[in-house]
């Protein structure tokens, strides 16, 4: 095969030829090994390769697109014709860019190589710690994977980036259960550079199989009230990710209808919230290293001290908004610790709820949402009591985040995102 380089400077050569004013191009070669455990015994071990071609092209101010898997000379022809008719098709969008050459980078991420001997032992070691530490656990399913992936980003401005990846994933399904009684399913990944410690303790693996064999005493919420929530790092990312997506997501703001628009620069959330996307975080493994754009990433904070500092925007929405393109394209979200321990917090609550998953529709234009907080807990008199069967918890995103009484010193590190755990006030409980 040949090098991806000149994969990439053949596909410009096609799509220019085809007639294109301008165009860009990412060319990845992907090879995975795959171990898979279901029921607890190993179902399947293989390993998968991966080609993909993605290529925009701009002509007469219209943008066209196209995605193969192969990379032969007539497939990445064919395509380019497909990437200039669709051009052809579109209308004209005066937003429609590549990328500006500024600096051409190389990086190396993750893991140098693979030792599967020793991944298939972290793998064993795992299962047998949640035999003997969680005996109420059953692992319905196992997914692990060690992928390295070579990929090379190019266009007609000069621009060329290459980015050799390489890392670890581990993503189970679990439920607790006991006689006749067991639980919902749940579900955790963390992703990881290197094999030095027991996977049982990355992120929140063991936190969440003891609180899923406690869910077996389950019983409902008696009565409604509005009160406190005390989110955990497994659904907070996602929760303000919503907040963020709906009051200046591109889209919103592209549509006008988002309703921070106007306050870049201003106070959107409590003092204590700072969100930062930090793909270069060493925390982080894999991290985005060259935005979808195609500029190199960087760090950044969106909120800072509960101000609204960046939209998060790709160069397409920034033309399109007026507003500045954003330093990075990735999810890797952190959220700053606060001042309180854990334990702390949870011994300050009278009335509250642990939330660990949450199930819910599209928020509202105006924040307000509602849905099932699974795998969550009732907190009473500074304690933890037992966990709540089929509870409803509903609110605003906008107040939510503005009403914020403490963020745990502690943080859960997964390979993906840095997040604490986020005690807010003035949600309905029922």
């Amino acid at each position: 095969m040949k090098d991806i380089k000149e994969i990439a400077s053949r596909v410009l050569e096609e799509l220019k030829k085809a007639g294109a004013d301008a165009a860009q191009c990412t060319v990845a070669h992907g090879k995975a090994k795959e171990l898979n455990i279901d029921g607890g015994e190993i179902s399947l071990m293989r390993t998968v390769l991966d080609n993909s071609i993605s290529m925009k092209a701009i002509k007469d101010g219209k943008k066209g697109s196209a995605s193969i898997n192969q990379f032969d000379e007539a497939s990445i022809a064919a395509a380019a014709r497909e990437c200039i008719e669709a051009a052809d098709a579109a209308v004209v969008d005066d937003a429609v860019c590549i990328a500006e050459l500024t600096q051409n980078a190389e990086f190396d991420v993750g893991a140098k190589e693979d030792d599967m001997d020793l991944f298939f032992d972290r793998i064993t070691e795992f299962l047998d710690t949640v035999k003997t530490d969680y005996p109420k656990i059953m692992l319905e399913q196992v997914f692990s994977e060690y992928a390295e992936t070579d990929t090379a980003v190019m266009n007609t401005n000069g621009v060329y980036h290459r980015l050799r990846e390489a890392g670890y994933t581990l993503s189970t399904m679990f439920s607790a259960h006991e006689g006749e009684k067991a639980t919902s399913f749940n579900g955790y990944e963390a992703q990881f550079g290197d094999l030095s410690r027991p996977l049982i303790g990355i992120g929140m693996q063991r936190t969440l199989f003891e609180l899923s064999q406690k869910e077996l005493d389950a019983q409902p919420l008696d009565g409604k009230f509005t009160g406190k929530i005390l989110v955990a790092p497994t659904c907070l990312g996602e929760m303000v990710d919503a907040a963020l997506d709906k009051f200046a997501g591109a889209t919103e703001l592209i549509n006008g209808t988002a309703a921070w628009k106007d306050k870049l620069g201003q106070k959107v959330a409590d003092e204590k919230l700072t969100v930062s996307i930090i793909p270069l975080d060493e925390r982080i493994s894999g991290g985005e290293r060259i935005t979808d754009d195609g500029y190199v990433s960087e760090n950044f904070d969106m909120i800072r001290n509960g101000v609204l500092t960046d939209f998060g925007l790709s160069e397409y929405a920034a033309r399109k908004t007026g507003n500045k393109r954003a330093p990075s394209t990735s999810s890797c979200m952190a959220i700053a610790p606060g001042d309180k321990t854990l334990d702390e917090i949870v011994k300050g609550i009278d009335k509250g709820l642990l939330v660990c998953r949450f199930s819910g529709g599209e928020p509202a234009v105006n924040g307000d949402f509602s849905g099932v907080a699974k795998n969550s807990f009732l907190i009473e008199n500074g304690e933890i009591k037992h966990a709540v069967t089929e509870t409803m918890i509903s609110g605003n995103l906008e107040k939510m985040l503005n009403d914020i009484v403490a963020i745990s010193k502690e943080t859960v590190e997964d390979g993906a995102s840095v997040l604490p755990y986020v005690l807010f006030d003035r949600i309905t409980v029922s």
